[in-house]
């Protein structure tokens, strides 16, 4: 099965991801405002609908996917096991955050982010 780098599968994922941007929890709206216009030196989309899952936010140039889980997803450990290997199967890395550690260590979530967008090249062996 090939898939669309834009990842717009179908009428439903779209419709779902428009109505999803409209109604962002406090944790995904306090990351958006680090994320959008490119103030990480990339372009961010929130809510985009990729075979068939609307991810939380993704830079598509790098391939990472950023994820906020509220805690209905602690009782839904196999899906997002399951989403993130399939995600990962596409060329995907995948990070997740709870909201609570968006909301109370922004700063440390956001030295995540900058680390898997712009990793250190490996060091010599003394």
């Amino acid at each position: 099965m090939g898939l669309n780098m834009r990842g717009q599968s179908n009428h439903f994922s779209k419709s779902t991801a428009s109505g999803l941007r409209k109604s962002l929890t406090d944790a995904e709206q306090m990351l958006w405002q680090r994320l959008r216009g490119s103030q990480l030196g990339v372009k961010f989309r929130r809510q985009h609908p990729f075979d068939g899952y609307v991810l939380d936010f993704v830079c598509l140039s790098d391939r990472l996917i950023i994820e906020v889980d509220g805690s209905q997803h602690a009782d839904a450990l196999d899906y997002d096991t399951q989403r993130t290997t399939h995600l990962e199967s596409a060329g995907f890395r995948v990070l997740r955050f709870w909201n609570n550690d968006v909301l109370n260590q922004t700063d440390t979530v956001m030295e995540v982010i900058w680390t898997a967008l712009n990793p250190s090249p490996p060091q010599p062996s003394p």
